[in-house]
């Protein structure tokens, strides 16, 4: 029995030796390490097992040894009273060792959450370096993209040939680009658009209400006709459309209008439909008049014939005479007709405008009283000889110019002017006067026939429907603009044909 509880005992008391011994070993390691890196958690950890585990086999060694030694001394009394103390200390050393270990598994969980938030604000802080060792570099980038953005768009505005507007919800104008100012304003201060109700430029107020209760209710109008009412009281036909852009509060909220200015497009279209009206009135006027001249070729013959045998004395030959004289304007009028509705080519040959309007002023000037009437003359030197009907080119001046000596009455001016345009190789003729004007709702009929707004007896309503068929006969065109007190302006446009074009016997 002796023999076989040596090596047991030897082996206990060595191995108690040898667990402190290597126990605080590592704990002297863990030591060092946590010394070197005291902000590493695991070796914090690691730190306190080992220091859990030295308590432990020191305590357990340590009852071992004594268990040994008051055995072999005769005292396993005083032992089996120690005994449970021993235990008590090897449980509560691993119940510190079990803690320990808890304790550091939610620390640890609390780390990674530390160090996902330290990552995050390191993230921050270099971004928040970069741009601050940058932020005058990335002002000065965003800067300068802002003002191109801002350049881009201000020309845009500024440059548009339609006008781009601004009101407030009342339809105050708020903004507005140059051509709007050239077509709304007359240059005084007084009549500025800024900050005037664009109800004020509105021909019709229904107009203005029917299109801004049409934007209330549906947030835009597209592409609406609408004349508009210039500062200086002349109307001009427009193309407007408008869309609600709706601010933070509901005062703040805008009109945002695009206009375009569709004044010659209209006038183009009436001009068309004129040419049309116009030739249906040519072909019937054509039909009457040949109906017309043979009656009163007769009648003419007969009242001639009848002359010859009254003695001049007679009222039986004064009443013939009379006849005779209206028989003959009737010829004219109707002579008239046939000139206007007859589409044959004219009988052309070289000639210079200049000349033949010279030569129609002269004749005015001659026949007509204009001592407080002035003629003003602004040819272009390097007008060519043209290939026209002279003789029917001389009517059309002649007409337009008595027409221009009648609308100033007594005093006023006469403007003749001409220009050659190589590139589109045509020439431009205006006749203006300072007259009266002509009433925008007689625009459209002056080249009827019969139309004149002369006294009874003083025209036929001829001269500018023949005038307007000469024009047409030479590929030409003759348009007219108005303004009441301002005077009328009549402008002849004529092909600038060779003169070694083949012309007409």
């Amino acid at each position: 029995m002796t023999l076989s509880f040596v090596p047991i005992l030897i082996v206990d008391l060595v191995g108690s030796v040898l667990m402190i011994v290597l126990s605080f070993l590592c704990l002297k390691i863990v030591h060092g390490l946590k010394a070197r890196e005291p902000e590493n958690l695991i070796w914090t950890y690691l730190w306190w097992v080992c220091l859990g585990l030295a308590g432990f086999s020191l305590s357990r060694s340590a009852g071992h040894i004594l268990k040994q030694i008051l055995i072999l001394g005769g005292n396993p009394g005083m032992w089996r009273a120690i005994s449970p103390y021993s235990g008590a200390v090897n449980t509560v050393m691993f119940v510190l060792v079990g803690s320990v270990t808890l304790f550091f598994e939610r620390v640890w969980v609390i780390h990674r959450e530390i160090l996902s938030d330290k990552k995050a604000i390191q993230t921050t802080r270099d971004e928040l370096i970069y741009m601050n060792q940058n932020l005058e570099d990335l002002v000065a980038e965003r800067t300068e993209k802002l003002v191109r953005s801002e350049h881009r768009y201000r020309r845009i505005f500024e440059l548009s040939k339609d006008v781009i507007l601004v009101a407030d919800q009342d339809g105050k104008i708020v903004d507005l680009n140059p051509f709007g100012f050239q077509l709304l304003g007359d240059g005084q201060n007084k009549d500025h658009p800024m900050g005037r109700s664009m109800q004020v430029f509105f021909s019709r107020e229904s107009d203005w209400e029917r299109l801004m209760e049409t934007i209330r209710k549906e947030g835009a109008v597209l592409n609406a006709e609408i004349d508009l009412k210039k500062a200086n009281g002349t109307t001009v036909r427009s193309l407007v459309t408008g869309s609600l852009d709706r601010g933070a509060a509901e005062s703040e909220d805008t009109v945002h209008f695009l206009i375009k200015d569709i004044e010659s497009h209209h006038q183009m279209e009436q001009q068309m439909a004129q040419a049309d009206k116009l030739a249906s009135i040519g072909e019937f006027s054509a039909g009457i008049a040949h109906e017309i001249n043979n009656p009163l070729g007769i009648i003419l013959g007969y009242a001639q014939l009848m002359i010859r045998g009254e003695k001049k004395d007679s009222e039986r030959y004064a009443d013939l005479k009379t006849i005779e004289k209206h028989v003959r304007n009737c010829k004219t009028i109707v002579e008239d007709l046939l000139n206007f509705a007859r589409s044959s080519r004219p009988q052309k040959g070289e000639v210079w405008i200049h000349e033949i309007m010279d030569d129609a002023v002269n004749f005015i000037q001659q026949h007509s009283r204009t001592d407080r009437i002035t003629f003003e003359k602004h040819y272009d030197p390097l007008l060519p000889a043209l290939v026209v009907d002279g003789k029917k080119i001389r009517q059309v001046f002649m007409n337009l110019i008595m027409n221009a000596r009648h609308a100033v009455a007594e005093e006023g001016t006469i403007i003749l002017s001409s220009i050659y345009e190589p590139d589109t190789q045509r020439i431009l003729i205006r006749i203006s006067d300072s007259g009266y004007g002509i009433e925008p709702k007689n625009i459209s009929r002056i080249f009827d026939p019969f139309f004149t707004t002369k006294p009874t007896g003083e025209g036929t309503g001829l001269g500018l429907s023949v005038s307007y068929g000469i024009i047409k006969n030479h590929g030409g065109e003759i348009r007219v603009k108005s303004e009441l007190g301002r005077g009328s302006v009549f402008t002849v446009i004529l092909p600038a044909e060779s003169d070694n074009e083949d012309m007409s016997a």
